[in-house]
């Protein structure tokens, strides 16, 4: 069947326009590629026990570089409290330069007070993690146990066990640390995913 130059050049713009839209695939492989050396910091944000993490991508499995509870007496005034949060973790930032920052979001409140606090110590991360320039991504709380456990309301201990059998640690951490780990490795899964469902950049 004859064709006309016109069609003919319709047909061409049509395969150009293909391999156009084809571009961000290979363009995701490099995304993939490149973050295999990433080091994700998980920040579980809280007045007398803020729980980090850190994790740097690798095969088969992550591995954790650090973790631990930013403990705060409960002798100690907020303020205190907050500047021992904001510091800590520029020194975690300092040692081990990671490259993103992924923080567990608030979750749901009964008590007023306890909403504020939350924000409060929120604030004081958020505060040194901008400060050192991180890209900081947030994730809801049964988004993290979804991803890591499989059911949005899993308890802590479940978090801790499934924690330690993904980054092949031998011992479960402590549950603050646990939960910023598994903050990160929620968020290094988002990445494997090309974008979909991706936590949200703050």
């Amino acid at each position: 069947m004859a064709i006309t130059p016109r069609q003919f050049e319709q047909m061409q713009a049509r395969l150009v326009g293909t391999k156009r839209r084809s571009a961000p695939v290979f363009e995701a492989s490099l995304r993939m590629a490149s973050s295999k050396n990433q080091i994700v910091l998980g920040v579980d944000p809280s007045l007398r026990g803020t729980g980090y993490g850190v994790i740097q991508a690798g095969r088969p499995c992550a591995r954790a570089l650090a973790h631990g509870t930013i403990v705060c007496p409960a002798g100690w005034e907020h303020s205190r409290c907050l500047a021992r949060i904001a510091q800590t973790l520029r020194e975690v930032v300092t040692r081990h330069r990671p490259t993103v920052c992924a923080i567990e979001g608030l979750f749901y409140a009964q008590n007023l007070q306890t909403a504020l606090i939350m924000g409060e110590a929120r604030g004081a991360a958020l505060a040194a993690l901008a400060e050192a320039g991180l890209e900081i991504f947030e994730i809801a709380p049964r988004k993290v146990k979804q991803a890591i456990v499989g059911y949005g309301a899993a308890q802590k201990t479940a978090v801790g066990k499934m924690v330690q059998r993904l980054l092949q640690l031998p011992a479960p951490p402590a549950p603050d640390a646990a939960d910023a780990l598994a903050v990160a490795l929620a968020h290094m899964q988002a990445l494997h995913r090309f974008g979909l469902g991706a936590p949200k950049r703050i």
